[in-house]
């Protein structure tokens, strides 16, 4: 039985050129705030691949500006039958990635079509177009026949999070330029958990550790939003 890495490996995209320009500036956004990280040219470059856990910094060490953590802003989803995922209403750049993250690591082909569940993952995007890198969102997606093919089987995910935190390279780059932020407001997080798999025949199903990067966009006068899914893990 094919897992969800597997299957998002078959999906085709083409890469248009407002797509192209996105992603441009996406990645400008946040090289800004961690100027030579790595994992950050890579989402520039789509084809660096790095795989390294960063000590966890508290959200207060990264600048005066970052938001504060509340425990109220770290709802933790999970998935559920017939449930589509649904972004947090939330300030806390940590807390929202922490939510993306299981949202992109859980789906139900039992329930809902891959349009359907698409459209539900573009939900959490920033309504800002030059920011909101839909691309990077669909990569990690099967194929709408994968998914017919999926759902045939009972295949679904659940995911649980263990942790997430900003990157060292980006405390350490706000901490030498506060007012970076000041522009577009994109913070990288990167989280680590589980994703738990399981089809007709195995309800048992497998796990797999996951660790991802997300550019969070979290401005001081609205919610945050997801702007965008790195292709490496940040440091």
């Amino acid at each position: 039985m094919q897992n969800r890495s597997a299957s998002a490996s078959r999906s085709g995209h083409s890469g248009g050129a407002s797509r192209v320009r996105r992603r441009a500036l996406l990645g400008t956004a946040v090289l800004v705030v961690l100027v030579a990280v790595a994992g950050l040219l890579a989402y520039l470059t789509r084809d660096g691949k790095a795989d390294s856990k960063a000590h966890v910094p508290t959200a207060s060490s990264a600048s005066p500006s970052t938001p504060s953590v509340s425990p109220s802003d770290s709802p933790p989803p999970v998935g559920h039958r017939g449930a589509l995922p649904v972004p947090p209403t939330t300030h806390d750049p940590i807390a929202f990635g922490k939510a993306a993250a299981a949202a992109l690591w859980s789906y139900d082909a039992r329930a809902s079509s891959q349009p359907e569940y698409r459209a539900a993952l573009h939900g959490w995007l920033t309504k800002e177009s030059k920011y909101a890198d839909a691309a990077s969102v669909d990569a990690l997606l099967p194929s709408a026949v994968l998914w017919k093919e999926m759902a045939a089987n009972g295949q679904f995910a659940t995911a649980s999070v263990n942790e997430g935190h900003f990157p060292d390279s980006f405390t350490q780059a706000l901490q030498a330029n506060p007012g970076a932020l000041t522009t577009a407001h994109i913070y990288a997080v990167t989280v680590s958990g589980t994703q738990s798999i399981a089809w007709i025949g195995s309800p048992a199903g497998g796990a797999e550790g996951r660790t991802t990067t997300l550019a969070i966009q979290c401005r001081p006068e609205q919610p945050c939003a997801l702007a965008g899914v790195l292709p490496a893990v940040a440091p």
